[in-house]
């Protein structure tokens, strides 16, 4: 087996792969089989390299004083040719002229080369600088920024001046030459933003493309419909599809339409209180960070207050259940309207400001995917808004509501066991949500995915009527069960909340502060980006363990319901496919973000999400 030549940590020069230009990188390791070092450059990009391809710093230095030694006899060379007493004066002026002419041309020749590189690195980096993006980090992207800036302030003349010189023709030969060099660096300038513009561009589309997104926009409204369709007929097997279609007049009704709109504005002013602490989200790829007030808690303790007021002056909260339907309907229609202002208002946006996932170019991909990542109002991001407050919160009231019709229609005193197993498993979870409202600011919703159909209708519509499936079929289907069953099963709710938690604050703790004390038992492999993959506690468990823990307290939330039929367990099959494609999505974006290293990282964590299993 041949010998290393260099050892880990050593700082070498090591060449830009496809180039002729060598950089100063640190050997990090060194592969056996493949004979490869894995090199890291001062940017922080990982790279492996043959040993052909790697020079000492000393060689690099020999050469450089080498050739400042020999520079002064060429320079007295060149002296005493032009002062040879031979030739004649005018021949020596035009000499010197001419060797003028020479230095600038040279010049010329180094600032085009300079520019030229400028060129090559952002052709040769264009996937790293798009997978940082996605993810909302800084890194390259800034410096880009601050190039293109400096560059853009250099091509700014004195537009005056500029015209009086081209009026009177007072300009220099050397003003020429610098103008000529200027429309040079603003071609290669023009250049670079053309090629930015392009790599903008979403290229790889999910859920199907064009074709699968047009259907989902119409298989998302009608699978709604048909859960809460099923959950009415006295016997919900599947067996009985389709069930009776209810007529256009039982979907639609303005009252309940204004109730909604009544709910979606006054969780809009709660967010808009000047309570909680303001922080920042992750940088744009502009470099820019986000301002969001975090209040999410508090929004909930106000209309918790809202409720009781209401229940207080004998408000019939199971309206809600009678309306079910419509209120449904209602909140479809309203998350159409919004998909629909989002899309326009996107066509107005910057470049830098659409998302990276739903920039296709194809209206129906964008619409769904959405076009836009952040759009505001002033201030108020609408995305953030409705990630967790009208649907969320919305979906603690329709358990409660559907908790106080199961006591009036079956004239009970209190309400059943499963009942109450379901409201609070599903109550703890919420609660969990808002109290780490910060958190959300790191997931994909935020950074990468548009505000659009998807996430409009996910959230005003599929997370409050979806999730309280196990409450309302409850209502009609009512399941007694043992007070033993019960505490197992609250064990097992338990079990993957406790999952579900840690893991999430392991990582969260992880990314704000590395260096905490507190964390010192967690080992990690470092990446070029200047984060670590965590391959100890939870995460050296699964690759995943919160999505392991979200698909424990699925299966919990719906066992209360019983065994008769599957309906109440669509929650769990749609949960895991969910995941499974989340976690899909997840391998992909690390696997271009972290590149080697991610890979040393599924060598050692095998297991996705089910340990032993996937």
């Amino acid at each position: 087996m041949p010998s290393r030549r260099f050892a880990d940590g050593e700082v070498v020069m090591g060449r830009w792969p496809g180039s002729v230009l060598y950089y100063e990188v640190q050997v990090t390791s060194y592969d056996d089989v493949s004979h490869l070092y894995i090199v890291k450059y001062k940017d922080g990009t990982e790279l492996a390299l043959k040993e052909s391809d790697i020079r000492s710093l000393s060689s690099f230095k020999y050469r450089k004083s080498q050739s400042s030694s020999s520079s002064p006899s060429r320079r007295s060379t060149s002296r005493s040719r032009s002062r040879s007493p031979g030739r004649p004066g005018k021949g020596r002026r035009r000499s010197a002229s001419q060797s003028r002419e020479h230095k600038d041309d040279k010049k010329k020749t180094i600032q085009q080369a300079n520019l030229a590189v400028l060129v090559l690195v952002f052709l040769f980096k264009p996937s790293e600088n798009n997978t940082r993006r996605y993810n909302g980090e800084p890194d390259s992207t800034e410096r880009n920024d601050t190039s293109r800036i400096i560059l853009e302030q250099n091509l700014k003349p004195d537009m005056e001046t500029e015209r009086v010189l081209e009026q009177y023709s007072l300009r220099s030969r050397k003003e020429e030459k610098k103008k000529e060099e200027r429309y040079s660096e603003k071609k290669i300038f023009d250049t670079i933003k053309t090629i930015e513009k392009a790599s903008l561009k979403t290229t790889e589309l999910e859920f199907g493309g064009r074709i699968g997104t047009f259907m989902l926009i119409f298989f998302l409204p009608a699978t709604v419909l048909y859960l809460l369709s099923m959950c009415k007929q006295d016997d919900p097997s599947l067996i009985n599809f389709p069930p009776p279609l209810p007529t256009l007049e039982s979907l639609w009704e303005a009252r309940v339409f204004g109730v909604f709109l009544l709910w979606f504005f006054l969780q809009a002013l709660f967010c808009l209180l000047p309570i909680g602490k303001v922080v920042e989200g992750l940088p744009l790829s502009n470099g820019r960070k986000l301002q969001y007030r975090i209040n999410g808690f508090y929004a909930f303790i106000l209309t918790t207050a809202a409720i009781g007021t209401l229940l207080y002056f004998q408000f019939e909260l199971h309206y809600l259940y009678d309306h079910f339907m419509q209120f449904a309907v209602s909140a479809a229609a309203f998350s159409v309207v919004l998909s629909i202002y989002l899309y326009i208002r996107s066509l107005k946006a910057a470049e830098e400001e659409l998302a990276p996932g739903g920039n296709s170019g194809y209206f129906v991909y964008d619409f769904f995917t959405g076009h836009e990542l952040n759009p505001r109002i002033g201030n108020f991001d609408l995305k953030f808004f409705c990630e967790l407050r009208p649907g969320l919160i919305g979906w603690v009231v329709i358990n409660l509501a559907m908790l106080l019709a199961e006591m009036k229609i079956h004239n009970q005193s209190t309400p059943s066991l499963s009942m109450i197993l379901v409201n609070s498993f599903q109550l703890l979870y919420v609660v969990d949500a808002l109290w780490n409202e910060e958190a959300v600011l790191t997931t994909m919703d935020i950074t990468h995915d548009g505000f659009g159909f998807m996430l409009a209708f996910g959230d005003l519509v599929w997370v409050p009527f979806v999730y309280s499936l196990q409450a309302f079929y409850l209502v009609g289907h009512p399941t007694a069960i043992s007070w033993p069953v019960a505490a197992a099963i609250t064990v097992l709710n338990c079990i993957g909340y406790y999952i579900f938690r840690s893991a999430n604050s392991q990582k969260n703790n992880f990314r704000r502060n590395p260096a905490d004390p507190k964390l010192a038992y967690l080992k990690f492999i470092p990446t070029a980006t200047g984060k670590g993959l965590l391959v100890t506690g939870w995460w050296g468990f699964v690759r995943h363990p919160n999505y392991l823990g979200d698909i424990i307290m699925a299966l919990a939330w719906s066992l209360p319901c019983g065994f008769n039929h599957i309906l109440p367990y669509f929650y769990v099959i749609y949960f895991i496919c969910l995941l499974v494609h989340r976690e899909a999505r997840d391998e992909y974006h690390c696997k271009q973000k972290y590149g080697l290293a991610w890979e040393r990282y599924c060598q050692r964590v095998p297991y996705r999400i089910f340990p032993y299993i996937y």
